[in-house]
Protein backbone atom coordinates (compact mmCIF):
# COMPACT_ATOMS: atom_id res chain seq x y z
CA UNK A 1 0.00 0.00 0.00
CA UNK A 2 1.22 3.54 -1.46
CA UNK A 3 2.64 5.82 1.53
CA UNK A 4 -0.82 8.32 2.17
CA UNK A 5 -0.41 12.53 1.68
CA UNK A 6 -2.77 14.45 3.23
CA UNK A 7 -1.99 17.99 1.58
CA UNK A 8 -3.39 21.27 2.76
CA UNK A 9 -3.05 24.25 0.62
CA UNK A 10 -3.96 27.82 1.05
CA UNK A 11 -7.38 26.77 2.79
CA UNK A 12 -9.47 29.72 3.56
CA UNK A 13 -12.92 28.58 5.94
CA UNK A 14 -15.27 30.77 7.36
CA UNK A 15 -18.74 30.23 9.98
CA UNK A 16 -21.36 31.94 8.17
CA UNK A 17 -19.72 35.75 7.54
CA UNK A 18 -16.66 34.97 9.72
CA UNK A 19 -13.00 34.22 8.44
CA UNK A 20 -11.68 31.28 10.65
CA UNK A 21 -8.98 29.74 8.53
CA UNK A 22 -6.92 32.37 6.70
CA UNK A 23 -4.35 30.85 3.80
CA UNK A 24 -3.53 27.51 5.84
CA UNK A 25 -0.64 25.18 4.71
CA UNK A 26 -0.07 21.86 6.06
CA UNK A 27 1.57 18.24 4.48
CA UNK A 28 0.84 15.10 6.40
CA UNK A 29 2.89 12.09 5.29
CA UNK A 30 2.96 8.99 6.14
CA UNK A 31 5.69 7.95 8.85
CA UNK A 32 5.14 11.37 10.13
CA UNK A 33 3.27 12.61 13.56
CA UNK A 34 2.14 16.53 13.41
CA UNK A 35 1.33 18.11 16.21
CA UNK A 36 -0.69 21.82 15.72
CA UNK A 37 -0.47 23.89 19.05
CA UNK A 38 -1.87 27.56 19.77
CA UNK A 39 -4.24 29.80 22.20
CA UNK A 40 -8.04 29.49 21.91
CA UNK A 41 -9.95 30.67 19.59
CA UNK A 42 -7.27 30.65 16.29
CA UNK A 43 -9.26 27.89 14.08
CA UNK A 44 -7.35 24.46 15.48
CA UNK A 45 -10.76 22.36 16.33
CA UNK A 46 -12.43 24.22 12.95
CA UNK A 47 -9.34 22.56 10.78
CA UNK A 48 -10.47 19.25 12.43
CA UNK A 49 -13.87 19.87 11.15
CA UNK A 50 -13.56 21.59 7.97
CA UNK A 51 -11.01 18.26 7.07
CA UNK A 52 -14.06 15.73 7.80
CA UNK A 53 -16.81 17.98 6.01
CA UNK A 54 -18.69 19.22 8.56
CA UNK A 55 -21.62 21.45 6.73
CA UNK A 56 -21.25 24.27 8.92
CA UNK A 57 -17.85 25.37 7.72
CA UNK A 58 -17.78 27.04 4.20
CA UNK A 59 -14.31 26.50 2.55
CA UNK A 60 -14.06 29.61 0.48
CA UNK A 61 -10.10 29.39 -0.83
CA UNK A 62 -7.48 26.73 -0.74
CA UNK A 63 -7.98 22.72 -1.19
CA UNK A 64 -7.23 19.72 0.36
CA UNK A 65 -6.08 16.56 -1.06
CA UNK A 66 -5.73 12.95 0.24
CA UNK A 67 -3.38 11.20 -1.85
CA UNK A 68 -3.96 13.10 -4.57
CA UNK A 69 -7.55 13.38 -4.79
CA UNK A 70 -9.72 16.39 -3.73
CA UNK A 71 -11.71 15.44 -0.70
CA UNK A 72 -13.43 18.75 -0.73
CA UNK A 73 -16.68 18.02 -2.70
CA UNK A 74 -17.09 14.00 -0.42
CA UNK A 75 -19.05 13.78 2.26
CA UNK A 76 -17.50 13.07 5.39
CA UNK A 77 -18.77 9.04 5.42
CA UNK A 78 -16.63 9.54 1.89
CA UNK A 79 -13.49 11.05 3.51
CA UNK A 80 -13.38 8.40 5.74
CA UNK A 81 -13.94 5.53 3.73
CA UNK A 82 -10.49 7.23 1.42
CA UNK A 83 -8.52 7.06 4.93
CA UNK A 84 -9.36 10.10 7.07
CA UNK A 85 -10.43 9.59 10.85
CA UNK A 86 -11.30 12.16 13.06
CA UNK A 87 -10.75 11.63 16.47
CA UNK A 88 -13.11 14.29 18.35
CA UNK A 89 -12.97 16.50 21.28
CA UNK A 90 -16.08 16.08 22.57
CA UNK A 91 -17.63 12.61 21.29
CA UNK A 92 -21.48 11.78 21.18
CA UNK A 93 -23.38 10.08 22.37
CA UNK A 94 -25.57 7.59 20.15
CA UNK A 95 -28.17 5.24 22.09
CA UNK A 96 -29.08 2.29 21.04
CA UNK A 97 -26.05 1.59 18.93
CA UNK A 98 -23.51 -0.59 20.87
CA UNK A 99 -19.88 -0.01 20.08
CA UNK A 100 -19.31 -2.99 18.98
CA UNK A 101 -21.49 -2.97 16.23
CA UNK A 102 -20.95 0.89 15.46
CA UNK A 103 -17.35 -0.50 14.61
CA UNK A 104 -18.07 -3.61 12.54
CA UNK A 105 -20.65 -1.02 10.51
CA UNK A 106 -17.35 1.36 10.23
CA UNK A 107 -15.36 -1.58 9.24
CA UNK A 108 -17.84 -2.91 6.42
CA UNK A 109 -18.18 0.37 5.15
CA UNK A 110 -14.24 0.98 4.85
CA UNK A 111 -14.10 -2.07 3.36
CA UNK A 112 -16.69 -2.44 0.69
CA UNK A 113 -19.82 -3.72 -0.36
CA UNK A 114 -20.12 -8.44 -0.42
CA UNK A 115 -15.93 -7.74 1.33
CA UNK A 116 -17.90 -7.76 5.57
CA UNK A 117 -15.31 -8.38 7.81
CA UNK A 118 -16.27 -12.26 9.32
CA UNK A 119 -17.77 -11.86 12.73
CA UNK A 120 -15.68 -14.06 14.45
CA UNK A 121 -12.36 -12.06 13.06
CA UNK A 122 -13.88 -9.01 13.85
CA UNK A 123 -14.52 -10.01 17.75
CA UNK A 124 -10.89 -11.64 17.83
CA UNK A 125 -9.79 -8.21 16.84
CA UNK A 126 -11.41 -6.69 18.91
CA UNK A 127 -10.88 -8.21 21.90
CA UNK A 128 -7.22 -7.77 21.11
CA UNK A 129 -6.90 -4.17 20.89
CA UNK A 130 -9.27 -3.89 24.11
CA UNK A 131 -7.25 -5.89 25.78
CA UNK A 132 -3.99 -3.44 24.42
CA UNK A 133 -5.66 -0.64 25.88
CA UNK A 134 -6.72 -1.97 28.93
CA UNK A 135 -10.56 -1.55 28.19
CA UNK A 136 -12.82 -3.63 30.17
CA UNK A 137 -14.18 -5.89 27.68
CA UNK A 138 -18.13 -5.11 28.40
CA UNK A 139 -17.43 -1.19 26.71
CA UNK A 140 -18.40 -3.27 24.00
CA UNK A 141 -21.82 -4.09 24.74
CA UNK A 142 -22.67 -0.94 26.11
CA UNK A 143 -24.29 1.96 23.60
CA UNK A 144 -21.61 4.45 21.89
CA UNK A 145 -20.87 6.81 24.45
CA UNK A 146 -23.56 6.75 26.45
CA UNK A 147 -22.81 7.50 30.57
CA UNK A 148 -19.04 7.24 29.71
CA UNK A 149 -16.53 9.28 31.64
CA UNK A 150 -14.23 11.87 29.24
CA UNK A 151 -11.39 9.79 29.72
CA UNK A 152 -13.58 6.60 28.17
CA UNK A 153 -15.05 8.76 25.75
CA UNK A 154 -11.76 9.46 24.20
CA UNK A 155 -9.97 6.19 24.83
CA UNK A 156 -13.21 4.66 23.11
CA UNK A 157 -12.05 7.25 20.61
CA UNK A 158 -8.31 5.39 20.38
CA UNK A 159 -10.01 1.98 19.95
CA UNK A 160 -11.98 3.16 16.88
CA UNK A 161 -8.64 4.41 15.21
CA UNK A 162 -6.91 0.93 15.94
CA UNK A 163 -9.96 -1.10 14.85
CA UNK A 164 -9.98 0.98 11.68
CA UNK A 165 -6.46 1.50 10.66
CA UNK A 166 -6.60 4.93 9.23
CA UNK A 167 -4.13 6.34 6.69
CA UNK A 168 -4.45 9.77 8.05
CA UNK A 169 -6.08 10.70 11.91
CA UNK A 170 -6.76 13.82 13.09
CA UNK A 171 -6.72 14.14 16.52
CA UNK A 172 -8.42 17.13 18.04
CA UNK A 173 -7.39 17.59 21.94
CA UNK A 174 -7.65 14.08 22.43
CA UNK A 175 -5.84 14.67 25.40
CA UNK A 176 -8.16 17.44 27.09
CA UNK A 177 -9.57 16.43 30.64
CA UNK A 178 -7.22 13.10 30.77
CA UNK A 179 -5.14 12.17 33.84
CA UNK A 180 -1.57 10.47 33.36
CA UNK A 181 -2.55 7.01 32.84
CA UNK A 182 -5.32 8.14 30.42
CA UNK A 183 -3.20 10.21 28.55
CA UNK A 184 -0.19 6.95 28.49
CA UNK A 185 -3.44 4.98 26.77
CA UNK A 186 -3.50 7.06 24.10
CA UNK A 187 -0.24 7.66 23.02
CA UNK A 188 0.75 4.27 23.16
CA UNK A 189 -2.28 3.37 20.27
CA UNK A 190 -0.78 6.16 18.43
CA UNK A 191 2.55 5.04 18.69
CA UNK A 192 1.36 1.55 18.06
CA UNK A 193 0.28 2.98 14.26
CA UNK A 194 2.83 5.05 13.49
CA UNK A 195 4.81 3.62 10.48
CA UNK A 196 4.44 4.13 6.55
CA UNK A 197 1.40 4.04 5.83
CA UNK A 198 -0.35 5.72 9.02
CA UNK A 199 -0.08 9.74 9.52
CA UNK A 200 -1.31 11.45 12.46
CA UNK A 201 -1.90 15.11 13.28
CA UNK A 202 -2.24 16.10 16.58
CA UNK A 203 -3.99 19.28 17.80
CA UNK A 204 -3.06 20.12 21.63
CA UNK A 205 -3.06 22.94 24.08
CA UNK A 206 -0.53 21.41 25.97
CA UNK A 207 2.82 20.06 25.82
CA UNK A 208 2.03 17.14 27.98
CA UNK A 209 0.25 14.47 24.97
CA UNK A 210 3.91 15.01 23.54
CA UNK A 211 5.95 13.45 26.28
CA UNK A 212 4.22 10.15 25.30
CA UNK A 213 3.77 10.66 21.35
CA UNK A 214 6.62 12.04 20.33
CA UNK A 215 6.01 14.52 17.04
CA UNK A 216 8.42 14.66 13.92
CA UNK A 217 6.83 18.39 13.02
CA UNK A 218 5.16 20.89 15.83
CA UNK A 219 2.94 23.78 14.22
CA UNK A 220 2.24 26.93 15.72
CA UNK A 221 -1.08 28.32 14.72
CA UNK A 222 -2.29 31.64 15.45
CA UNK A 223 -4.91 33.77 14.10
CA UNK A 224 -6.07 30.93 11.40
CA UNK A 225 -2.60 30.36 9.92
CA UNK A 226 0.39 28.17 10.89
CA UNK A 227 2.60 31.06 11.50
CA UNK A 228 5.81 28.80 12.84
CA UNK A 229 7.24 25.08 12.40
CA UNK A 230 10.31 23.29 14.00
CA UNK A 231 10.92 20.20 15.77
CA UNK A 232 9.64 18.55 19.41
CA UNK A 233 11.67 21.27 20.62
CA UNK A 234 9.76 24.00 19.72
CA UNK A 235 6.85 22.62 21.99
CA UNK A 236 9.23 22.43 24.99
CA UNK A 237 10.39 26.36 23.77
CA UNK A 238 6.35 27.04 23.87
CA UNK A 239 5.48 25.36 26.87
CA UNK A 240 8.43 27.51 28.76
CA UNK A 241 7.42 31.11 26.89
CA UNK A 242 3.72 30.59 26.11
CA UNK A 243 2.06 32.05 23.45
CA UNK A 244 3.09 35.79 24.11
CA UNK A 245 6.44 34.90 22.93
CA UNK A 246 5.02 33.47 19.75
CA UNK A 247 2.92 36.89 19.26
CA UNK A 248 5.89 39.04 20.11
CA UNK A 249 8.04 37.48 17.34
CA UNK A 250 5.06 37.90 15.14
CA UNK A 251 5.08 41.55 15.86
CA UNK A 252 9.10 42.02 15.68
CA UNK A 253 8.77 40.14 12.19
CA UNK A 254 6.08 42.76 10.94
CA UNK A 255 7.61 45.58 12.29
CA UNK A 256 9.39 47.78 9.39
CA UNK A 257 12.43 49.38 11.43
Amino acid sequence: MSTPVLEITDLHMQIEDKPILKGLNLSVKGGEIHAVMGPNGTGKTSLAQTLMGHPRYTITAGTIRLDGRDVIPMKPDERARQGLFLAMQYPSEISGVTTANFLRAAINARRGEGNNIPLKQFRDQLDEVMRFLDMDPKFANRYLNEGFSGGEKKRNEILQMLMLKPRIAVLDEIDSGLDIDAIKIVGKGVNSLKGPEFGALIITHYQRILDYVHPDFVHIMVDGRIVKSGDAGLATELDKKGYDWVRSELMNSADPA
